[in-house]
This record gives C-alpha cells, structure tokens and sequence, in this order.
C-alpha cells in the first residue's frame, strides 16, 4: 500500500528484499513485452563496446570452465592406465607424474584464468549498470519537475515513490546481475551438451531424457505456490500500510486508547502473512528436492551406462568421471535460465511502469514571450472557464478584476473553488477557456518560473523539509544573508522563540517538522513568504494555527507586508478580513457576491448569512 494524496508515504522495511523471484513467485507481466524491451535496449546502447566485453569475458570465463573437467578425466585416465599397466606387471609400467603434474598445472591455470574473466565481467558489468540507473534516476527526477500538479493529485505518492525507487532498483540489480547469468547459463548449456556428445551420444541421451520429468515436476508445483505467493503479496501490503498509518497517526492511537485494537490488528494481519509465506516457501521449496532427486536418478544411469561402456572399451574411464561432473552442471543453468526468465518478466514489467511515469503528459510548453518587467500586481480573470474533469465544470465563467495593491478576500463554504482560483493564478493547472493577466500580460505568456516568482505563498498546510530553520526561511529567497533571514524572523515574530531553542536557527527540523509545534511552524511560513519580499501574496488562512495574542502580532506584520502589494486572502474566518478592499463570495465555482464588507452585509446576501451564522456561532459559545 502506498502513501495517500496529500502526504508523503513512509518507506518501510518489511518484506523480501530486492532480488529474483523463486520458480514459484508469480511474475507481474508487461503488458508490451516487447515495446518495452526495445525501449530499455535502448538505454544500453551508449555502452554497446562495454557490453561486448561483458559478453566475451562471460564466454571466455564460461568456456575456460567447462573444459576443465575434461581435462581432469585426462589426467584421471593417465593415472588409472599407468596403476593397471603396474598391476600387470608391464615391464617398464608406472604412473607418468610429469605428464599428470603438467595437466594439474594447465588445469590451475585454466581456473586462474576464468575467475580473471569472470572479474572483468562483473567489474564491467557494474559499471554499465550503475551508469544506465544514473542516467533513468535522472531522467525520471527531470520528469517530475515537469509534470503539473494534475499528476500528483490523481496518483498517490506511495505509487509514485514505487516507479521512482522499487522499480528502477529493480532494473539495477537485474542488469547487474541477471544479464550476465543468462550469458553464462547459455553458453555452459551448449558447453555442456557439446563437451557430452563427444564423450558419448549415449549417456547424453540418457540425461536428456531425465529433462521432461523436470519440467513436469516444475508444471506441477509452482501453480500451488503461486496462489500463496499472491497471498503473501497482498497481506505484506497491507501489513505495510497498517504500520504506515499507525505511525504517522501515533498521537490520535495513543490519544484515544486504541493500542490494543492496533496490535490485534497488526498480529491479524501478520498471521496471514505467516500462514502464506510458510505454505509458499515449503510448496516451492520442494522443487529443487525433486529436481535433485530426479537428477540421481539420472546419475545412477549415467554411472551404470558409463561402467559398461569402459568394461566394453568403448570410452575410457576418464571420460566417464568427466561426464558425471557434466551430467550435474547440465541441469542447473535449466533452472538459472528458468528463474532468470522470470526475473527478466518482473524487471520489463518494472521498466514499463517506470516508462509510463516518463510518457506522462507534462506542463502545456512554456512561451518565450511577454514578461512583466516591475510587476504592479493588477490581477484579471477574464471570461475564465476550468474543470478538474472535462465532463465536470467547476468554473463556469469567471470574471474579476484586481487593481494593484487592493487586498482581495475569497470567502465561500468547503468546495467553492477558493483554492481552485490560486492553483490556476500560479498556473498549476490550465484553463480550459478563457485567460488571466497580469499587469495586462497573459500568464501563459511568461515563463513559469518568472511567473510564480511573483507569488508569495503561506498556506494552511504548513510545509518544512528536513533542515535547519535558517535553511528553511531561506528558502523564500535565494541568496538570501543570515542578516535578512534573521529580519523576516524577527517581522514573523518567530525569532523570539527561534532563539529559546537548544541551536537557534541551526536547529534541524525534521522530516515532518514534528519537533516543533504546528503554531511554530507556521510562523516559519510566513516568515519565508516575508523574506521573498513578493508582488503578490497569496494567504491561506495564514494565522489559524497560532495563538490570538500571537495572530495579533503576525496580522500586524502582514498588514505592513501587504502595504502596496496586492494580495489573495481565503478566509474561512470572516472577522478577520472585514478590512479588506475587496471581498470574492465562491459558490460552486461562481463568484456570486463581490464588495467590500459593509456593501455585502447591506445586500443581505449569501455573505451575510455566513457572516450572521459566524457571528452567532461564537455569541453563543461565549454566552456558553
């Protein structure tokens, strides 16, 4: 289970880690194989000479390594010859050490040299793909600044966290690991039959024929195992998320006493975790039993067939030894080759959801045109037409006009669209008709980035990252001096308590700024919106989280901060907005009420009776 919209998700460790799925585990599959596999060869191409080293050192390791044993059967038939020749009293007869000595030292030489190649494969093999990951990571993390906000609002971050981390992990460890198995499984596959058929069509024969009853046995458990894998699956995802959930909401379990039912709930869960992961682990765990099992049998017939064919002279027994030592190196690459097929499913079917993040549709371009050379800050919508849906119309046609510095109130009940109308003021979304301007230049006009520079934000939802307060106040400005973070600070009224802790400004936050109170932390916001010194303001509620003696000082501060700068404010509080020189009643995506306070109460209008209701709301708990 990955996080919800509107938080980060929390990376946790249960569950197997990165590596290839057993004979048993149920392989995701890509829905264009094929598609997908042209598009990630084309990743490796900028490395094809690496690659070919890969290749060669893997054969070469390979090849090196299957000779070996023939040439050990060599000096095995040349010790028995010369130990017989004795026996019969041979005139002359002995064991030829020399020739055995120089067999055991082309033998050590020979495995010297497969483990060299066997290195320089690896070595390079690193290298190419860490390179490739580097290059997809950067290319995924481009993606993500480029993508709108659409994006992140119709995906969950735990999913998105998933194509950025697990599944391009996912394409590093099988690009490191399993390309250069399946070379090396190939090559010892044909090695193999071929080292066997010189030896003796025969034997290989019988060999071959144990093949079928491999795959019998393959065809017969793994369906069992996969309906339990599938289970284990599911259960550790849910055991992911409960874990998530109990601790991002630590505070409301332990507030509320629900401990108990937490646990309970986790040892549920983990149960059929258990109950699963044993029966898929033991069902698919009997496989390479069997397999070994049929693989004697065929040993005991290899040995059988081989003795009789020495006692007939057809083979020596060198050969035979040789081919025994084959015999067992045959059915393994079957089996590599088996689990790497399935690795190679799971690692096309991860690169497809990474490539589906990468076709994303991203930002409508950005123009080269106007620019607003020293902003004023008049703001029109004109005519202004949106829907998060096509076939649901939020905003129908919206028409505003803000002069330079007037303060603009956007009241409304829950789902107005009063945050609607900021995401496509800073163009987090697209209109779907009509256009805005700034200082008389369409907002499509401008480069994003100049655009958004006009804006000051200080929302309801505090955001901090994981830092020191100076860094996170000196986010408002870049270039900003210790000297100006500590001004902002101080107009804020945040330096106060800045200074009360342990590092003052160096101290670290982290990564849900949860060392520090939600009052605190909102105090910071605003003081990064001061430091940005903005055209603009755009304010969310900005003192709902703080206290009323501290939402005095900070309404004086943004009083003089608004001072001939226009600014957005959406108020859910209407007492705190009665000065404002324009006020925007939202209903249902429509402006249906503007004027300032005293004009809208005199219109005994929809403002009105939410001002009456507010009013008498709080009458009645003071009368309380």
């Amino acid at each position: 289970m990955g996080g919800r919209p509107g938080g980060p998700a929390q990376g946790f460790g249960f569950g197997p880690g990165r590596g290839g799925p057993g004979m048993g585990m149920p392989v995701q599959k890509a829905r264009n194989f094929k598609g997908t596999l042209r598009r990630l060869i084309g990743y490796l191409k900028p490395h094809r000479t690496a690659l070919m080293v890969v290749f060669l050192t893997a054969v070469l390791s390979t090849v090196f390594s299957i000779v070996s044993p023939k040439i050990l059967g060599d000096a095995t038939t040349k010790l028995f010859e010369g130990m017989t020749a004795k026996m019969k009293g041979v005139p002359g007869a002995g064991i030829d050490f020399g020739f055995i000595g120089s067999l055991l030292l082309l033998l050590a030489g020979l495995y010297v040299v497969s483990t060299l190649f066997s290195y320089i494969q690896q070595y390079v093999m690193a290298g190419i793909s860490q390179k490739v990951v580097y290059d997809l990571r950067a290319e995924v993390n481009r993606k993500l600044a480029r993508l709108p906000l659409k994006y992140f609002d119709s995906h969950t971050h735990g999913e998105t966290l998933s194509r950025v981390v697990n599944d391009v992990d996912t394409i590093s460890s099988t690009l490191q690991q399993s390309l250069t198995q399946l070379i090396t499984s190939v090559v010892t596959l044909v090695g193999v039959v071929v080292m066997m058929l010189t030896i003796s069509p025969l034997m290989t024969l019988i060999v071959v024929v144990t093949l079928p009853l491999s795959f019998m046995v393959i065809r017969l458990v793994t369906p069992r195992s996969q309906k339990h894998f599938r289970g284990m699956q599911q259960s550790l995802g849910e055991l992911n998320g409960h874990v998530e959930e109990m601790y991002t909401g630590h505070p409301i379990v332990k507030a509320f006493g629900h401990e108990r039912k937490s646990i309970a709930q986790f040892d549920a869960v983990n149960d059929r975790l258990y109950e699963a992961g044993w029966r898929a682990q033991f069902i698919s765990g009997t496989i390479m039993p069997l397999m070994n099992f049929i693989g004697n049998i065929g040993y005991v017939l290899v040995c059988v067939a081989g003795g009789l064919l020495v006692m007939r002279g057809s083979i020596r027994i060198g050969d035979v030894q040789a081919f025994i030592s084959y015999s067992k190196q045959f059915s393994m690459p079957i089996t590599q080759t088996a689990q790497i097929a399935n690795i190679i499913q799971s690692t096309i079917a991860a690169a497809e959801r990474v490539f589906e993040l990468l076709d994303e549709p991203e930002e409508v371009a950005e123009a080269a045109g106007g620019s607003v050379a020293q902003a004023k800050g008049r703001v029109r919508f004109e005519h202004v037409k949106f829907g998060y849906k096509d076939d649901a119309p939020l905003i129908a046609d919206m028409n505003i006009d803000v002069r330079s510095g007037q303060t603009v109130a956007i009241v409304g009940p829950t789902g107005a669209g009063k945050t609607t109308l900021i995401n496509l003021l800073m163009r987090f979304y697209e209109l779907n008709g009509g256009r805005i301007t700034i200082d008389g230049v369409d907002i499509t006009q401008m480069q994003r980035s100049e655009l958004r520079g006009l804006f000051g934000m200080v929302l309801q939802d505090t955001w901090l990252f994981n830092g020191t307060i100076r860094d996170n106040i000196a986010y408002g400005r870049s270039g900003a001096t210790d000297e100006e973070v500590v001004q902002a600070a101080k107009a804020a009224y945040a330096d106060h308590f800045i200074r009360t802790l342990p590092d003052g400004y160096d101290t670290v936050l982290n990564e849900e700024a949860s060392n520090i109170s939600q009052g605190q932390k909102q105090l910071l916001t605003i003081a990064r919106a001061i430091l940005a010194d903005p055209a603009i303001l755009l304010l969310d509620e900005a003192t709902s989280s703080v206290d009323s003696r501290t939402e005095i000082h900070i309404q004086r501060a943004m009083n003089e901060l608004m001072q001939g700068r226009t600014s957005f404010v959406i108020a859910h509080r209407l007492s705190t907005i009665r000065h404002a020189d324009l006020i925007l009643v939202m209903n249902q995506g429509s402006v249906i009420e503007q004027g300032t306070h005293e004009e809208l109460l005199a219109q005994r209008g929809f403002y009105a009776e939410l001002y009456e209701s507010q009013f008498s709301g709080r009458m009645r708990k003071e009368v309380g």
